[in-house]
């Protein structure tokens, strides 16, 4: 049997009302909210993030597959750093998928046809001219789904039964390349052209499994916008559509069929499903892919430590104007100080494993950790004599904090925390996503993946803190 064995989601903390948006921008905005990244996340971060969560417990996949439509540089692998920043072994391939949301369709339907397991990640940041229909219905999100075979410690909770494509050239979206928005066709043209071909590659898909479309509980529909969707999902009709989260994620790009999938696995697995129920993963644009998946009995026993409901219940409120100046299209003065250097590619290299997967050293004879990675004892009295040790799992206790308001940074202030980590470990460590009146001394901390800055186009990666939160919460307070 080969199928889903594990996934993982995150999501940014940030949530952008879209009521706020008409009386800044003098139209657009509507109902509801949308995720929203913070200046220091992109799709690298939030794919680390949600394939972090897929992985926990020391599942090793042969291969580790990426997706976005914006990847932070071209040229270079992103998937390299989202490897590295997990701390897989050399020998788990790392590739990039192509630059369009199909593209993360594609790869599960790869995965699915090997042998190998496979970690499929996709993240994408969204967004759209001020006031404009992409920019409310868009959402930033990064989905992480690791496709195997039963045996060993890995257990199938969605086996794949069959998969269908359709082709077609619809010219429904498009971004220029260097240009920061997508640009888009009419709704409704874009609806009469895909309808046939979700129609198509569902009867095909549905033959080859030998299912009846009545046998359909659940449709899972990803489309280039919630309106489209509606209308796709009555050419499928399971018994039940799955929540398309545009209400509260907005459509995110190459991450939201897999961040939707999940939603609803996750949902199924909270409702104890016995297994034996056919999900219906519909993909639409430029073409359109169907997969059929059946759950089986070992998914109502499935738990992830923070399902897509969960983050949901935790977030903040951002301000529009905060919203627009983490996306570039506000120019907000920062603090008058030098801006940063841009990373050294040598010494990143030389410090991969403390840079990306924050490894320090633990004394093997002391016991204690060393962060960053030390190569002599504290006593000085010993050298070589260390293990590698990687807290990026560890939660922590703020020992004290600062916060800082001259510091260059494109967000200010900055807070500053020195942290001492659960099995040993001190550091100092910028926290994210909240206020400065959020922490206290004692406040719990988990690390997270995170942008520093970027500096000649070269990104620059370490790892932040953020607050460990328990939902459900009040409501957020804005940034």
């Amino acid at each position: 049997m080969r199928g889903i064995i594990s996934w993982g989601t995150s999501m940014p903390h940030w949530r952008l009302d879209r009521s706020t948006i008409a009386p800044v921008a003098g139209g657009g905005g509507g109902r509801g909210t949308r995720t929203v990244a913070s200046f220091d996340q992109d799709a690298v971060t939030l794919a680390t993030e949600a394939a972090r969560s897929a992985l926990a417990g020391g599942l090793v996949p042969d291969m580790l597959l990426f997706g976005t439509v914006a990847p932070p540089v071209m040229d270079h692998t992103n998937a390299s750093v989202v490897h590295a920043a997990l701390g897989l072994p050399a020998g788990v391939a790392a590739m990039d998928l192509g630059a369009s949301v199909r593209s993360v369709v594609g790869g599960f339907l790869m995965a699915a046809s090997t042998t190998d397991t496979v970690a499929l990640t996709a993240a994408d940041l969204r967004t759209g001219r001020a006031g404009s229909a992409e920019e409310s219905g868009g959402g930033d999100a990064g989905a992480c789904v690791v496709i195997g075979s039963d045996g060993g410690h890995d257990v199938v909770v969605a086996e794949v039964l069959a998969h269908a494509s359709a082709t077609g050239e619809v010219l429904d979206r498009w971004r220029i390349p260097g240009e920061a928005v997508s640009r888009t066709w009419d709704e409704k043209f874009t609806e009469v052209a895909l309808r046939p071909l979700v129609a198509d590659a569902l009867n095909r898909a549905l033959t080859t499994a030998g299912i009846e479309p009545a046998d359909v509980a659940v449709a899972v529909v990803d489309a280039p916008s919630a309106r489209i969707g509606a209308a796709l999902a009555r050419v499928v009709g399971a018994q039940r559509t799955a929540d398309d989260l545009s209400a509260t994620v907005g459509i995110t790009g190459a991450a939201h069929p897999l961040l939707c999938l999940v939603n609803e696995l996750e949902r199924l697995a909270a409702a104890g499903d016995p297994g034996g129920t056919v999900v219906a993963l519909v993909h639409a644009g430029d073409g359109a892919d169907v997969v059929l998946l059946r759950t089986t009995a070992a998914l109502g026993h499935h738990r992830v430590d923070a399902t897509v409901a969960d983050q949901l219940a935790t977030g903040g409120a951002v301000a529009y104007g905060r919203y627009l100046s983490w996306r570039g299209m506000l120019d907000v003065e920062p603090p008058r100080r030098p801006e940063p250097q841009r990373v050294s590619a040598p010494a990143a290299w030389r410090a991969a494993n403390w840079k990306y997967a924050f490894s320090g050293s633990r004394d093997t004879t002391s016991g204690s950790v060393h962060l960053p990675p030390a190569r002599v004892s504290a006593d000085g009295t010993r050298t070589d004599e260390m293990e590698p040790v990687s807290l990026a799992s560890a939660e922590g206790t703020v020992a004290t904090f600062t916060v800082d308001r001259v510091a260059y940074s494109p967000s200010p202030p900055i807070i500053f925390a020195v942290v001492d980590f659960d099995g040993g470990g001190r550091f100092p460590v910028e926290l994210c996503d909240l206020g400065p009146d959020e922490v206290t001394i004692g406040s719990r901390v988990a690390l997270t993946f995170r942008r520093l800055h970027a500096a000649d186009g070269i990104p620059n990666y370490f790892w932040k803190a953020r607050l460990v939160r328990q939902p459900p919460p009040g409501d957020g307070k804005e940034a």
